[in-house]
């Protein structure tokens, strides 16, 4: 065992035997002292943890703990919540290889150093990167170090947030007149972030515009989120473009109209983007299926108007929105047992699956099959499970199942890859699962998170003492039944707004 291995050993049984002590017998001034001299270690083994990364990185040895890229060891094995971020500290804290193969000195040497200390923690680090990315990239090398130098100065004695504003006061002085930010800076700090939904399933969207997407944008409120217009609590609201609208119909909504601007801003976005997806502008597929709203939901759910639907693109819906999107809902096909015109089975007769066969997976799965991922359905590909296409695989529902590009591309034969297979007993049954290669056959593992409400139910059920219902399985889709009365049907439903699938 080489002497890192064992100090990291001899560290671990330290840390067991520090955590199972007490500062009973001390003074409050030991106490105290205690406290900072712990968090000043966590924080100098943030520095030295950027070092294992960067180690990682530099060898690939994130395939070795079966993760495709760097980023996903640091959320699933490291369990780091922002590994971008992370990864953005790493690329400026620490010494990297030139593309002649030397090693580079950091680009932020003193923010490194005062890491390395234990003075500054990682959120210190994030808020002097965050100023050092937004300084102009006219200023000139021996400037930008010296700025750095200061932040990293005041990170010793500072917050975060206070970083960030003796960091505007550093850009001031940088560019007093603001003549050296050009078209490059405004294109590199340009951003659209859409943040996670919440308790309300409301979600949170965060922007930095360039100027002439700012103009764009403020032509459309002019005109979409004028008083009276696209008033969703208003059936006699005119809707899109008031430039069409009645002129006496929008003044007797602008008098009703009791939202505020932020309000009106919003329903004109939602219109906006409702336009968008229903008036052809996303054109006619993407990834295999239209370009709408398509929501999973069960009989149950319909029935029993409770519950939270998941949309082929992650988001989650209340049910009572899935009925009121659904009010004016037509049959569109059926991906179960029950009699379809929609090829199911192309064999070798070709290589991509059909919408059909897309759709079908989505009610199936609802995002990627490997385990532990998170990507929706809608940013999925199909892969051939069973057997890859090009060793002669068929391009039949059964032997499919939808994976994100990064780990359809990790299905191999190394040792570091992965290998898919159909589960034959348990509650996933019939659903395709993912393993190591390094793994024991039995090792194969399903997807839980794109159905979190069966796993609920299923330990509800356990606790309950009861057996719950089998999930739909694509054994399902086999050669369509001539049963009248089949086990388990599940229909695909469009309207004007989307598409939705439910399963009876």
């Amino acid at each position: 065992m080489s002497d890192l291995v064992a100090k990291y050993a001899a560290l671990q049984a330290l840390v067991k035997e520090i955590a199972e002590e007490t500062a009973d017998a001390h003074d409050d001034e030991t106490v105290a002292q205690l406290a900072i001299d712990h968090h000043t270690v966590v924080r100098q083994f943030e520095s030295i943890g950027n070092q294992r990364i960067l180690e990682v990185s530099d060898r690939d040895a994130h395939r070795t703990a079966g993760c495709v890229t760097v980023s996903e060891f640091l959320q699933t094995k490291l369990r780091i919540t922002h590994p971008k971020k992370r990864l953005d500290a790493v690329r400026s804290l620490e010494p990297m290889h030139a593309m002649t193969g030397e090693k580079l000195p950091p680009v932020c040497p003193n923010t490194a150093r005062e890491l390395a200390a234990g003075t500054i923690g990682p959120d210190h680090v994030h808020a002097v990167l965050d100023v050092m990315k937004k300084i102009p990239s006219t200023v000139d090398v021996e400037q930008r170090a010296r700025a750095e130098r200061v932040l990293a100065e005041f990170a010793t004695t500072l917050a975060p947030k206070e970083i960030g504003a003796a960091g505007v006061r550093i850009l001031a002085h940088l560019d007093p007149d603001g003549t050296l930010t050009d078209d490059r800076d405004r294109a590199r700090n340009r951003k659209l972030n859409l943040g996670c939904q919440d308790s309300q399933l409301m979600s949170k969207l965060t922007a930095t515009l360039d100027p002439i997407t700012r103009a764009l944008f403020d032509v459309v409120l002019a005109k979409w989120a004028a008083p009276g217009m696209n008033n969703p609590d208003d059936d006699q609201s005119p809707k899109g473009d008031h430039g069409d609208a009645d002129l006496q119909l929008l003044k007797e909504a602008a008098d009703r109209d009791h939202r505020s601007q932020s309000q009106r801003n919003h329903d004109a976005f939602k219109a906006l983007l409702d336009a968008a997806v229903n008036g052809g502008l996303l054109g006619g597929s993407h990834r295999g299926l239209p370009p709408q709203i398509i929501v999973s939901i069960t009989d149950a759910q319909l029935r029993e108007h409770a519950g939270v639907a998941r949309t082929a693109t992650g988001t989650d819906l209340p049910i009572s929105n899935v009925i009121k999107l659904a009010a004016d809902a037509q049959t569109h096909l059926a991906v179960f047992s029950d009699v379809t015109g929609e090829p199911l089975f192309f064999g070798r007769g070709r290589r991509l699956a059909s919408q059909a066969q897309r759709l079908m997976a989505f009610a199936l799965y609802g995002g990627c099959s490997k385990d532990d991922c998170a990507t929706p359905f809608a940013h999925t590909e199909m892969h051939h499970a069973e057997r890859d296409w090009a060793d002669g695989g068929l391009t039949d529902s059964p032997h499919m199942a939808p994976a994100c590009g990064r780990h359809n591309r990790a299905v191999g034969s190394e040792p570091h890859q992965w290998a898919t297979g159909k589960i034959t007993d348990g509650p996933d049954k019939g659903r395709y699962g993912w393993r190591r290669n390094t793994d024991p056959p039995d090792q194969i593992r399903a997807n839980h998170l794109h159905r979190i409400d069966e796993l609920l139910l299923r330990h509800r059920d356990t606790l309950e003492g009861s057996v719950a219902p089998p999930a739909p399985t694509s054994d399902d889709v086999a050669e369509p039944s001539t049963d009248a009365t089949p086990e388990r049907r599940s229909f695909d439903v469009t309207w004007p707004r989307g598409l939705v699938t439910y399963a009876a």
